[in-house]
C-alpha cells in the first residue's frame, strides 16, 4: 500500500472514530521500535492506541488477520514510549488504554476495540 493510500485510509479512520465520541491526541507516533497510527482518547478517559489496516479483499485473512505477534510486539513497544513520555510530561495519572483496530477490507469497514493485551 503507497504512503498516500495508506493516509487515506488513517483519515477515514479518524472520522469514523471521531463520530463515535473519540478525540485525537496524535497521528503517526513514531519510535524505533514501532508506531501508532492514531493515538486517541474514548469518551471514557480511556487511552487508545489505534492501528489501521487495509487490505483489497479477504482472500488471505483479512486485514484485521495481518496483525501478527511480531506487530504487535511493535505496538506494544510504542505504546510503552508514549506512555513513558505520559509520565515525563504530564501531572495527570496514566490512564486506563486499550488497543483497537481499524480493518478496512475491500469497501468494507470494521472497528475492533481492545483486540489484545499489552500481556498477550
Amino acid at each position: 500500500m503507497s504512503k498516500i493510500s495508506g493516509d487515506a485510509y488513517e483519515l477515514r479512520a479518524l472520522r469514523l472514530l471521531e463520530r463515535h465520541g473519540l478525540n485525537l491526541i496524535e497521528r503517526n507516533v513514531r519510535f524505533r521500535c514501532g508506531e501508532i497510527d492514531l493515538l486517541m482518547r474514548d469518551p471514557g478517559g480511556v487511552l487508545v492506541f489505534v492501528e489501521v489496516r487495509a487490505r483489497a479483499n479477504r482472500r488471505f485473512g483479512g486485514a484485521a488477520a495481518s496483525i501478527g505477534p511480531l506487530k504487535r510486539a511493535r505496538l506494544r513497544c510504542a505504546a510503552r514510549h508514549v506512555l513513558a513520555r505520559w509520565r515525563a510530561r504530564s501531572s495527570e495519572p496514566v490512564p486506563a488504554c486499550r488497543f483497537d483496530v481499524v480493518a478496512f477490507d475491500g469497501d468494507a469497514c470494521e472497528w475492533l476495540c481492545n483486540v489484545f493485551d499489552a500481556d498477550d
